[in-house]
């Protein structure tokens, strides 16, 4: 599922599933953890934490939570995928030079 964003110097498509889980998998090796690791600790199943960050499930809100708090960080955090990544997408004018939102 691609996400379209307008903005006044460019239009942005992304698929917010694979960018969630591209996130997610990011915040779990900067604590050099295991998908099994986080699964047993988040008490969530670990084919269910492998198919969120392969960007194959729609991750409800509660389980956001559940695996912000395992993690340590803010909701807000999980949620930040756009800025993974796309800073260097940005510089080399791929991307517009404006945050979503904006």
């Amino acid at each position: 599922m691609l996400v379209t964003l307008h903005f006044d110097n460019g239009v942005m498509e992304y698929d917010p599933l694979q960018l969630f889980g591209r996130h997610l998998a990011k915040l779990r090796k900067a604590r050099g953890w295991s998908q099994e690791r986080l699964a047993l600790e988040s008490q969530l199943a670990r084919s269910y934490v492998g198919g969120i960050e392969r960007g194959q499930r729609n991750i409800a809100l509660v389980n956001i939570c559940v695996l912000a708090d395992t993690l340590g960080v803010p909701p807000a955090e999980m949620l930040n995928f756009l800025d993974a990544g796309d800073q260097s997408r940005r510089a080399s004018g791929e991307l517009p030079d404006v945050e979503p939102g904006q």
